[in-house]
């Protein structure tokens, strides 16, 4: 199982210098940042250098379009935890996509995938309706193709992890 952050980090900052973006372990909430005055690269910060997070923030920035890349957070509204249900619902409504992409990242690496509702102290919704909408996204991306970062990514990922399974069977 590929399980080290620093490779993860390595691996997707090679694969996708020409994009002029990095991976980059933060210390808090995760956040996607355009290159810009202040920074010369595009910065994809995922939250306390969870290799999780790391996929989740991988699968978005696998998702978002040009344009998108080209704002903080790729111009989406992001209400932290305790969302009322209105909220709640609309932020799932969104996020099934980019789950679907880091469950594939996730197997690829070899890794277990959860789904994450992400809203711990506020409504609750029915976790296993969204966890099936996830597993539908990611069924139809296996049928029809990834988006192409992502399918590019996850052979990269697959590679990686057979190559240590290989080693750790010799």
């Amino acid at each position: 199982m590929l399980d080290d952050v620093k490779q993860l980090i390595l691996l997707f900052n090679e694969t996708f210098a020409d994009f002029n973006t990095e991976l980059v372990a933060g210390e808090d909430e995760p956040i996607y940042l355009p290159a810009g005055e202040d920074r010369v690269k595009h910065q994809i910060v995922f939250a306390h250098g969870f290799y999780a997070s790391a996929l989740h923030e991988i699968a978005h920035w696998c998702i978002a379009g040009e344009q998108r890349r080209q704002l903080e957070d790729y111009g989406y509204w992001y209400k932290a935890d305790g969302r009322n249900q209105q909220q709640q619902l609309d932020f799932e409504k969104v996020e099934y996509k980019p789950q679907a992409v880091e469950c594939g990242l996730a197997r690829a690496a070899g890794r277990t995938f959860q789904v994450s509702v992400d809203n711990l102290s506020g409504f609750q919704s029915d976790r296993h309706a969204f966890a099936a909408a996830v597993e539908e996204q990611y069924q139809l991306y296996l049928q029809q193709g990834f988006p192409a970062r992502a399918q590019k990514f996850m052979t990269v990922l697959n590679k990686a992890n057979q190559a240590l399974v290989e080693v750790a069977n010799d």
